[in-house]
């Protein structure tokens, strides 16, 4: 019965629909879709910290923490009810190449060849958290936003610095997959 949700959706499907999130939340109390400020809104909820950063209303965007519990909770369901039991299909080219620096099981979203406590504990699982995490928060925090703010509810709003943002995101991302990821693997 619930075969077709557990495919992937082709993009003109899960593409609209995430589009149709902008206008919702919009018409819905002009709300913005977007996921890292909920740290903000987490922090400044939590710490009794005197910072200026936290010191705001927050409780006017708790809807934003409900989302993001939304987010987390159907990546749940996902995974222990939907899950797919077939191997991720990879496109030939991409599996000969990811071959080539030792990665070749795609039973899971994230090869375990990547992601197990002796790759996290070696100078490859260093640079890739922690480098990798300081990065993306840094950029998250300099941009002002995330890939989904601005990206998606930015640009739909026609916002210059959310077209700057996501350009730069777009080519940064293109860096670290041709680039800079493969040195990594390399180690």
């Amino acid at each position: 019965m619930f075969e077709f949700i557990k495919q992937p959706w082709p993009w003109y499907i899960a593409g609209p629909l995430i589009g149709l999130t902008v206008p919702l939340l919009l018409i819905m109390g002009n709300k913005s879709f977007g996921i890292s400020s909920s740290l903000r809104h987490i922090c400044a909820s939590c710490m009794p910290a005197n910072i200026p950063f936290f010191r705001y209303s927050w409780k006017k965007e708790v809807w934003n923490l409900f989302f993001v519990a939304g987010i987390f909770l159907g990546g749940a369901v996902a995974v222990n009810l939907l899950a797919n039991p077939d191997p991720v299909v990879v496109n030939p080219s991409l599996a000969t190449e990811l071959a080539g620096y030792g990665i070749t099981n795609y039973n899971s979203l994230v090869p375990e060849e990547l992601l197990n406590w002796h790759t996290l504990f070696s100078l490859k699982g260093l640079i890739m958290m922690v480098a990798g995490g300081f990065l993306v928060g840094f950029g998250t925090r300099y941009a002002g936003g995330c890939t989904s703010g601005h990206a998606i509810m930015g640009l739909s709003n026609l916002q210059w610095p959310s077209l700057v943002a996501t350009v730069s995101f777009m080519a940064g991302g293109l860096v670290m997959a041709n680039f800079i990821l493969p040195a990594i693997l390399s180690l």
